[in-house]
């Protein structure tokens, strides 16, 4: 299968490239690599592999390689609620309008794999679980916007959408302004977390999974389309309190205190059951615990000020 994949070099791209040239598949990689990334250089020896250098809101740098492929994953995105409260236009432009684009430029035949979010369920409700059927709420402009794709995507057909928790763990094009990855790395740094709206709860999700998950919808298209998944650990609908004390099993020293001041900005708050994408035959196979033992090792390598959307 030939697969475009925009945003190529970021976070889950760089963990999902990979995965599909292995397995056969050939790539169309598409991003601006805003942030300086090399992060795709072992896929070069791939004779499937093609890197284009380019912004995915160019709509005559698009229309070729969209309209050259067999199904598409638009990755590419300003992520994260603070970043896109920063820059509002350029966040639409990026993380709506260019996949408008692609939906203008696409035949109705090309499948669509999208990576939506669950923060899209927002506040959620105390100790009821999200499925697919519960309302969209987001409170950010990110979660909002993303939320707005998703509807414009099942409205031109031919798409599924993956509706992530928050992702955790190592990557070539690592992020530190991640919930787990940020504990994890003051944890082994600072030794020490100030904790605030520590009871809010949302679901977790390995990167690695993440893109488990793209290849999965691609390889289950027929059966899967047109429909919303939710993608997260199952294990892992924890709170802020819950994933320290985790983290402090394998970082005794570790320090967490709540403090009464301060608040969540995109005030996500869930639980959410990922019961309908595990009956199609997935299941996220890292754990939190694996995660996190991970993490604790990449954190040796590499320092805060080199990898952040923020």
């Amino acid at each position: 299968m030939k697969v475009l994949v925009t945003g190529a070099a970021g976070y889950i791209g760089s963990v999902l490239v990979p995965r599909l040239l292995a397995e056969g598949h050939e790539v169309t990689a598409v991003d601006n690599l805003i942030y300086r990334q090399a992060t795709l250089l072992d896929c070069c020896r791939y004779p499937g592999f093609k890197f284009i250098r380019g912004d995915v809101r160019n709509k005559s740098l698009m229309a070729p390689m969209v309209r050259s492929v067999d199904a598409i994953i638009p990755l590419a995105c300003l992520v994260g609620a603070p970043l896109c409260d920063r820059d509002p236009v350029g966040s639409r432009s990026v993380n709506l309008e260019a996949v408008a684009l692609i939906l203008e430029l696409r035949s109705a035949s090309q499948p669509v794999v999208f990576p939506m979010t669950n923060s899209g369920y927002g506040i959620g409700q105390d100790g009821i679980f999200c499925t697919e059927e519960t309302p969209l709420r987001p409170v950010s402009l990110y979660g909002k916007m993303k939320a707005e794709t998703e509807k414009m995507l099942f409205d031109s057909g031919n798409a599924i959408s993956l509706r992530f928790a928050t992702a955790f763990g190592a990557s070539p094009r690592m992020r530190l302004d991640l919930l787990v990855n940020d504990f994890v790395y003051r944890a082994v740094t600072d030794g020490v977390v100030v904790l605030f709206e520590a009871h809010f709860k949302r679901n977790y999700l390995h990167v690695s999974d993440a893109a488990r998950a793209f290849i999965h919808s691609l390889k289950n298209f027929g059966k899967m389309k047109n429909q919303p998944y939710n993608v997260g650990l199952s294990s892992a609908n924890m709170s802020k309190l819950e994933l320290c004390e985790v983290i402090k099993k394998q970082l005794p020293g570790f320090i967490y205190v709540e403090s009464a001041i301060g608040e969540d900005k995109d005030k996500r708050n869930y639980i959410v059951s990922n019961a309908k994408i595990e009956s199609t035959g997935f299941a996220a196979q890292t754990s939190i615990e694996e995660g996190i033992r991970e993490l604790i090792m990449a954190f040796q390598i590499i320092r805060k000020d080199q990898y952040s959307n923020v």
